[in-house]
């Protein structure tokens, strides 16, 4: 294994079994957002969504841009992501350029434009929260996630059971030694005058606490998500494009291994042939609706 990256193999796997998408005659209303939007589930797809929880004994949850719409955090790469209005600073750019590293620091603190995700006063939704009961179920082995505001964190899951592939928005670390850094007191300071941060304790660079553009996926929480993927009974990917690797092999890799695999977003994915039930349903109100008939 090369030193930064992990490589895992992938079986192809066959396609499979049931795509449930509703056509019963018995449907339920799902409300969700601030436009209180609509769209059914039946009620076969819901039963058999409730049957895939209640028999599952450990649960991954593995959670992309989709379940954090819901909060007011915009996406990435859909119609109306981010990356459509503004480029990405690619690692390499950040780690040679003090111009570039004071570009990344404006649009962190920007108030407005493209890169405000307002993940400050962002607050968990239902989504988040259903995902936290079956924690609190016992039900839930672990949550990979591909977000990065810790809102899986703020909705009262543990945070050992949390692994976060990209990263953490909330704060900042040196590139050298790994120091935290909180972001009030860098913003202080870079706003007075573009003083860039600089470790107190080897002189490295600050960078927010995420995986840029070009910059090696953290080898200890790909092995987790590894390990935890290899022991799940069920893994449900939530709110995923699932085009983004090798995060996005995740999915395939449990199927292969014996897992039943869920997929719940509103969009089709490229894995939704090989699943045993795939839900294009609004996340909060399908996992709420999921979770109250387990009780």
């Amino acid at each position: 294994m090369l030193a930064g990256h992990l490589f895992i193999q992938l079986i192809p796997a066959p396609p499979s079994k049931t795509v449930i998408e509703a056509q019963s005659a018995q449907q339920r209303t799902l409300k969700y957002g601030s436009n209180m939007a609509t769209q059914t589930i039946s009620e076969e797809e819901l039963m058999a969504f409730r049957q895939q929880l209640k028999e599952a004994n450990d649960i991954v949850v593995f959670t992309g841009a989709g379940i954090s719409t819901e909060s007011g955090i915009p996406d990435f790469r859909g119609p109306n992501g981010i990356w459509k209005s503004i480029q990405p600073i690619d690692f390499s750019d950040f780690v040679a350029s003090e111009e570039v590293k004071k570009e990344s620091w404006r649009r962190k603190f920007s108030t407005t434009g493209g890169m405000n995700l307002n993940i400050d006063g962002a607050e968990p939704n239902a989504g988040h929260r259903a995902i936290a009961e079956l924690a609190t179920l016992g039900k839930l082995g672990s949550i990979i996630t591909q977000n990065v505001d810790g809102l899986h964190q703020k909705s009262g899951v543990p945070e050992e059971q949390i692994i976060e592939l990209h990263g953490n928005a909330n704060y900042a670390a040196c590139l050298d030694c790994s120091k935290r850094y909180e972001l009030d007191d860098i913003r202080q300071v870079f706003l007075q005058d573009e003083t860039l941060p600089i470790c107190d304790h080897c002189s490295g660079s600050i960078k927010t606490a995420t995986i840029s553009f070009g910059q090696a996926m953290p080898v200890k929480a790909m092995e987790f998500a590894q390990q935890a993927t290899l022991k799940c009974d069920l893994f449900m990917a939530i709110g995923s494009s699932l085009t983004v690797y090798p995060a996005a092999g995740f999915p395939r890799l449990a199927k292969q291994n014996g897992a039943r695999l869920i997929i719940l977003n509103n969009e089709a994915t490229d894995l939704d042939q090989i699943c045993d039930l795939v839900l294009h349903y609004p996340i909060g109100a399908t996992l709420t609706a999921g979770l109250s008939l387990l009780a």
